[in-house]
């Protein structure tokens, strides 16, 4: 009877390795992960998330748990929050609850707690962004060192790729209005100063692949398919990001996941807001995947391919693109 046990046990094992429980890292680490991802070799991989910070409601810890298991295929190097960090109201200071409800007691998993590069949401203006920022300090994953900035990583080619964390809030019409909540902190930004560090930024890199973080669209197919504000922010940057040669703009506020390539543009938006809460999507002209599956983006980039995958709350991959340079 025992051997039987035993034999039933080793089986089961070994059957939850083969649909995806368990993966021996390079660092040793085990636990769950999704079989079916792609992984490049050499390779530099971060995961996208955006839209996120709501105590696990919603969906979001399901995403948190596929996150970690996503993380462990690829042995992540980074993960990326395009904004709307904390719900409603953004954080008040470094020792805001929040910071542990919405972020740190759920993005539990080791590969986790590699650097995170964090943008700010409109959500997040609501409170104190200093307070972020200076969150920087004070958590060993959380990288905010200014409302912008930017980041060189080296590629195993020895080719770089650029990645510009930008503020869009302060370039939203709409929010320049006394009786918004994000008023006081919207007229403290230089607009003009943030243009011109894009600009020398993105003009000055040696960088095979250029990407920009933001936390608005240029584009939607979703609830703000027809808002002006969207309108207005694709008018002051679709045409620069072709310019400066981005390659992909990675953003969110919208509640799910969107690729949108309009004819013409250089750059690929890639938009992750799928974080916890959900909404409608919807297709506009260039859209190349739309959906309100809660989940996540996963990038892996080698100095050839930029390779894109997303994943929903339950670890299915719901589609794959990837870009090529010579």
């Amino acid at each position: 009877m025992k051997k039987i046990v035993l034999l039933i046990a080793c089986f089961a094992f070994l059957n939850a390795g083969a649909q995806g429980y368990l993966k021996e890292t390079e660092s040793g680490y085990q636990g769950k992960f999704i079989p079916k991802l792609q992984q490049e070799d050499d390779a530099l991989h971060f995961l996208v998330l955006g839209d996120f910070g709501r105590h696990g409601q919603y969906h979001q810890k399901p995403v948190a748990e596929q996150m970690g298991a996503a993380a462990i295929t690829l042995d992540i190097d980074f993960t990326i929050s395009v904004g709307d960090n904390f719900y409603p109201n953004g954080i008040e200071s470094t020792q805001d609850p929040q910071l542990q409800n919405s972020f740190e007691d759920i993005y539990t998993n080791t590969k986790l707690y590699e650097n995170w590069y964090v943008a700010l949401g409109n959500h997040d203006y609501n409170g104190n962004i200093q307070a972020q920022i200076d969150y920087t300090k004070v958590s060993r994953r959380w990288q905010m060192p200014d409302t912008y900035y930017s980041e060189t990583f080296k590629l195993k080619d020895g080719s770089k790729l650029l990645m510009v964390v930008m503020d869009t809030n302060p370039f939203i019409d709409g929010y320049y209005k006394k009786d918004n909540d994000m008023y006081e902190n919207i007229i403290k930004q230089d607009t003009t100063a943030q243009r011109k560090w894009l600009t020398e930024t993105l003009e000055k890199t040696d960088a095979k692949w250029k990407i920009v973080v933001g936390h608005h669209p240029l584009y939607s197919g979703g609830k703000r398919k027809n808002s002006d504000d969207i309108k207005a922010f694709e008018k002051k940057f679709a045409s620069f990001f072709d310019k400066y040669k981005v390659d992909a703009y990675l953003c969110g506020h919208e509640h799910d996941l969107q690729v949108v390539k309009p004819k013409g543009h250089y750059t690929t938006q890639f938009l992750s807001g799928a974080g916890s809460e959900v909404r409608p999507s919807g297709e506009r002209e260039g859209t190349l995947f739309a959906d309100n599956q809660a989940g996540f983006m996963c990038f892996s980039v080698t100095g050839k391919k930029l390779l894109v995958q997303l994943v929903n709350e339950h670890g299915d991959i719901i589609y794959t693109t990837e870009m090529n340079k010579k």
